[in-house]
């Protein structure tokens, strides 16, 4: 990957309603993050690859699909708890279950402020709830999320580069 992709955070934004996705990629690019806006939970699971991992495990006869998209890169989850057929909250459950999404932050957006559901969510493992209408003070809470998952990130990649090193030094011993 190269510096200008790694300078700049992906986020996922999910919400059925045209004028609110726009409205959060706007205040998302003007925060300088690159954004992939979906219209439902469906399309952010098959974006990230988790609907293939369900069809696999229910249709062993069908041809295996490809497995998790390992080209994309998603820092952070964004989305509205209100959407048909699946929930923002339906969303998040699906990613903190799944082994290798579980660490992306999610964020929960609804226009209703209901204590209930809000703590329900973030019980589940939801980083933030926004009440909407999003606004640019809440993107700016955004970033200590993002940096959170990418020291957490680096920190894996150390431990692989030292495992590596450690057996590298195994066999020239």
């Amino acid at each position: 990957m190269g510096l200008a992709a790694e300078a700049q955070f992906h986020v996922l934004a999910v919400d059925d309603s045209l004028i609110d996705r726009m409205l959060i990629e706007r205040l998302l690019k003007t925060s300088s993050f690159h954004v992939t806006a979906v219209d439902s939970g469906s399309k952010a699971l098959k974006f990230l690859g988790l609907v293939e991992e369900e069809q696999r495990n229910e249709e062993p006869s069908f041809v295996a699909p490809k497995t998790h998209n390992q080209d994309v890169d998603v820092n952070l989850i964004i989305t509205d708890y209100c959407m048909p057929e699946m929930t923002g909250y339906d969303l998040l459950r699906k990613i903190k279950e799944s082994k290798s999404l579980k660490d992306i932050p999610v964020v929960i957006m609804s226009s209703e402020n209901v204590p209930s559901r809000i703590n329900r969510c973030l019980e589940e493992g939801a980083e933030e709830f926004f009440l909407k209408p999003v606004q640019q003070s809440d993107v700016n809470k955004l970033r200590p999320h993002l940096l959170k998952s990418k020291v957490k990130e680096v920190r894996e990649e150390d431990q692989v580069i030292n495992l590596s090193r450690n057996d590298i030094k195994e066999i020239l011993a």
